[in-house]
């Protein structure tokens, strides 16, 4: 129905009034080469569709029953991979969900949030829904997070970590400094991509602000199942942080779905961090498709932030990122590209297998021969 038919004299005002997120578009199209919605290029673990199957051949029953309410074995999982207490482990129906409900805990004060201008653009859709006040601190020119220009009042601030859609990894020094100078205020660090910001020659460093919540009762941090363990498709969210922070995020939960994961995704979740070694390999994988495809890229002239996410962020070397998503959707390739100042001459292109990565060099090698194009 186009937007001229549609009837809104029986909508509330905050509905008519929303601009709601735009999510990647998932074109159905035979031989698609689909890079635009930071996907995973591998399958979950094969322990997945067991768990599932489990449920459905042994335990089909109890689906005429509601699920466990809190996801007790999830966040016991969850709590034992991070080596915490199972009451610093929250999950929900997606990161998106554990973010709204972020929102609506610790953000509804009269004091504004605090977030990077180049960032998840659900943030602002999230602002405007709960109506707060939301102030985008300018990344740098380089798009790195400045630390101290958060440096004003404010009742939370919100970082993606590693950012989207530029890929770039705050330190965990400048996330202390964060939290030690709002220590009246919740700092949420969104870290959909932090599986992959550890490649193999750091594995002994630690990126991950999970390991700062029991030093600080103001950070909290949310992840996702949708990018390193190949599970978009089942929704499942989490959040670590201080007992309080959780409870204030469950009392919420259950005054709006105090049911939100299905038998089906606590045992499909539950099955995937129990399978360490899979998630290592795939994700090994990942780290190092990213590295070859920066690289080709580079070689092609074009310049690449540092990703440390399952994408890249980078521009053509005349800029016309514009040209090149259009002759790339014509060959079946479809990368993301975002109309909006400092970002529009940037392509943020998700790594694929390694026969998409390399049916996307040969496209843009392809482009580059040809006139006003790449």
């Amino acid at each position: 129905m186009s937007e001229s038919k549609i009837d809104t004299r029986l909508w509330s005002s905050k509905a008519r009034n929303l601009s709601p997120y735009v999510p990647g578009e998932q074109p159905q199209h035979n031989n698609l080469c689909k890079l635009n919605t930071n996907e995973n290029p591998f399958p979950p673990s094969p322990k997945v569709a067991e768990a599932i199957a489990k449920v459905l051949e042994q335990q089909a029953d109890d689906l005429r029953l509601y699920p466990a309410p809190e996801s007790d074995d999830l966040r016991q999982a969850l709590a034992q991979l991070y080596d915490i207490d199972v009451n610093q482990v929250f999950v929900g129906n997606g990161s998106d969900e554990v973010l709204a409900l972020v929102f609506a805990s610790f953000f509804l004060k009269e004091r504004p949030v605090l977030a990077p201008d180049i960032s998840y653009s659900f943030y602002p859709v999230y602002a405007q829904t709960f109506g707060i006040d939301l102030i985008q601190i300018p990344l740098e020119e380089d798009f790195s997070v400045d630390p101290d220009a958060y440096r004003q009042p404010c009742s939370g601030i919100i970082i993606a970590n590693p950012n989207a859609p530029t890929g770039l990894l705050l330190s965990l020094a400048d996330i202390r400094k964060l939290a030690s100078e709002h220590s009246n205020a919740v700092v949420v660090i969104d870290e959909a991509y932090i599986d992959f910001a550890q490649t193999e020659e750091e594995v002994d460093d630690e990126v991950s602000a999970v390991s700062l919540i029991n030093d600080y009762d103001n950070i909290l941090v949310t992840q996702t199942f949708s990018k390193s363990r190949s599970l978009a498709g089942l929704r499942v969210g989490m959040a670590f942080g201080n007992a309080s922070l959780i409870e204030a995020l469950t009392r919420m939960k259950n005054s709006f779905n105090s049911f939100p994961l299905d038998k089906l995704a606590q045992a499909g979740a539950t099955a995937s961090v129990l399978d360490v070694e899979y998630f290592e390999q795939t994700r090994q994988q990942v780290i190092d498709l990213r590295q070859s495809l920066t690289a080709e890229l580079m070689a092609l002239d074009y310049d690449v932030l540092p990703s440390h996410a399952n994408f890249v962020f980078a521009r053509p070397k005349d800029g016309n990122a514009t040209a090149v998503t259009s002759a790339l959707r014509e060959q079946g390739i479809i990368v993301r590209h975002f109309e909006k100042p400092r970002i529009n001459e940037y392509l943020r292109i998700t790594v694929g297998t390694a026969e998409q990565n390399q049916r996307l060099i040969d496209a843009l090698t392809a482009l580059q021969a040809e006139p006003d194009v790449g």
